[in-house]
C-alpha cells in the first residue's frame, strides 16, 4: 500500500514539474517583443540611423542651400557669359585717314579698296524723303551714315526713330548747325553734348561720329569729341548739292568727278539729293565701287 501511494506521489511531482517548465518557456517567448513588419523593412532598407525630426530639417536646409547655390552658379556662368559678348572687342576692318579717306585696316584680297563711305546731314526732317533715300541704299545693300541736328530731333523723335529702325547710322552734327570754331568751349561742349543726350533718350544709342557743321572746328571741338568717344569725321568729297539746288544731275557730276578709293561723300537730306541717289550710286558700282558699312570704322583716325 505504501508502495502504491508514494508511487503516485512520483508521478503527480513529474507531471508538476513538467507543466511547470512548460510554462516558463511559454512566458520566455512572451517576453520577446517581435519585429513589425514595417520596422523589419526600414531596418532592411535604411544603411544609416534616421534622422531626427531637426536633422532632417538641417538635411533639407542643406540640400536647398545647395540647390541655391547652383542656380546661383549658373546664373553667375550666364551672366559672366553675356558680359564677356558685350564686352567682346570689336573687329573692325576700316579705319579713316587724315585726309578723311576710308582705308583697309589690312592689306588683304579679301578687303575692298575701291570703297565710299556715304554721309547724310542736317536730318532728320521728312519721312517720305528718309523712306526714298533708304529704300534705294537697300536695293544697293548699303548703309550710310545720318548726321543729325538735336533740335530737330527735338522737334521730330519720331523721325529719328525711323532712320534708327531702318538701319541707317546716327551721327552727332550739333543741337542748333552753328559754326563751332567761332564759339566758345562751353558753348561747344553744350551744343555737341546736348545731341548726344538727346539721341541717347530717342533710340537708346549713343552716337560715336561727329561732323561740325560745314567742317569747321578747332581744339575746343576735338578735346569735346574726344571726351565724348567721338571720332571727328569731315568729308574728302563734297556733292554740293547744297549749292546745286534742284538739280540732281549735278549732284551726281560732282560726286563722280571728285571720285577716288575710299571717299567719304557728304550729302543732304534734300529732295533732288534723294531724287539722284540711285543713279548716283548705279554709277558708282558701275565703276567698281562698294558702299563701307559703318560700323566697321574703328573709333580713331590714323
Amino acid at each position: 500500500m505504501f508502495k502504491k501511494t508514494a508511487g503516485w506521489l512520483l508521478l503527480s511531482v513529474l507531471i508538476l514539474s513538467a507543466c511547470s517548465n512548460q510554462s516558463t518557456a511559454g512566458n520566455s517567448g512572451a517576453n520577446q517583443t517581435p519585429a513589425t513588419p514595417a520596422a523589419s523593412e526600414q531596418n532592411a532598407g535604411a544603411t544609416t540611423t534616421p534622422s531626427t525630426g531637426k536633422d532632417a530639417d538641417a538635411t533639407a536646409s542643406a540640400g536647398t542651400t545647395a540647390g541655391s547655390t547652383d542656380a546661383k552658379s549658373q546664373e553667375s556662368s550666364s551672366t559672366t557669359a553675356e558680359d564677356s559678348k558685350a564686352e567682346a572687342p570689336v573687329s573692325y576692318t576700316y579705319h579713316m585717314n587724315k585726309n578723311y579717306d576710308i582705308v583697309p585696316n589690312k592689306e588683304s584680297d579679301k578687303t575692298p579698296k575701291k570703297v565710299v563711305l556715304l554721309t547724310f546731314d542736317d536730318g532728320p526732317k521728312e519721312a517720305k524723303m528718309i523712306n526714298s533715300m533708304i529704300d534705294t541704299l537697300d536695293k544697293h545693300n548699303a548703309r550710310a551714315i545720318f548726321f543729325v541736328n538735336g533740335s530737330r530731333v527735338k522737334r521730330h523723335p519720331e523721325l529719328l526713330k525711323l532712320i534708327h529702325d531702318r538701319g541707317g547710322v546716327i551721327g552727332n552734327h550739333t543741337y542748333d548747325h552753328i559754326v563751332l570754331k567761332n564759339e566758345s568751349p562751353a558753348k561747344v561742349k553744350q551744343q555737341i553734348e546736348d545731341t548726344q543726350k538727346i539721341i541717347k533718350e530717342t533710340i537708346n544709342v549713343t552716337p560715336r561720329f561727329l561732323r561740325p557743321p560745314n567742317g569747321a572746328g578747332n581744339d575746343a571741338v576735338h578735346e569735346v569729341a574726344a571726351k565724348n568717344n567721338l571720332m571727328y569725321m569731315n568729308w574728302s568729297v563734297g556733292s554740293l548739292d547744297w549749292v546745286n539746288q534742284n538739280d540732281p544731275q549735278a549732284v551726281i557730276t560732282n560726286v563722280m568727278d571728285q571720285l577716288h578709293s575710299g571717299s567719304t561723300i557728304l550729302m543732304h537730306e534734300l529732295p533732288w539729293t534723294v531724287e539722284a541717289l540711285d543713279q548716283l550710286l548705279t554709277k558708282l558700282e558701275a565703276k567698281g565701287y562698294t558702299f563701307v558699312d559703318p560700323d566697321t570704322i574703328e573709333p580713331e583716325m590714323r
